[in-house]
């Protein structure tokens, strides 16, 4: 009696484990879809922009840029991408 109240408890155990990877998967992936959305709306605006940028653009920068950080030395620029990039000043 005892082995079989082991065997349902590790059993229940693996199934409640399944059910959490599961979950974490679907949310991983309608995160990574967000992601590629995200991507793919960008690539489109800047296909769309001309080829040679010569003045600033607002509407550029609020579609590309999430935030600029200025340090004494240099600066931090978060893409809406998720890249980041540091330029030295």
């Amino acid at each position: 009696m005892a082995n079989q109240k082991d065997d349902y408890d590790a059993i229940a155990d693996e199934i409640l484990r399944l059910r959490d990877m599961r979950k974490q998967a679907e949310v991983d992936s309608v995160v990574k879809d967000e992601q590629i959305r995200l991507i793919q709306d960008l690539q489109d605006f800047i296909h769309q922009q001309p080829t040679t940028i010569t003045e600033f653009d607002k509407t550029l920068v609020k579609r590309l840029i999430t935030k600029i950080t200025v340090f004494e030395d240099h600066f931090t620029i978060d893409f809406k991408s998720g890249v980041t990039i540091d330029i030295e000043a």
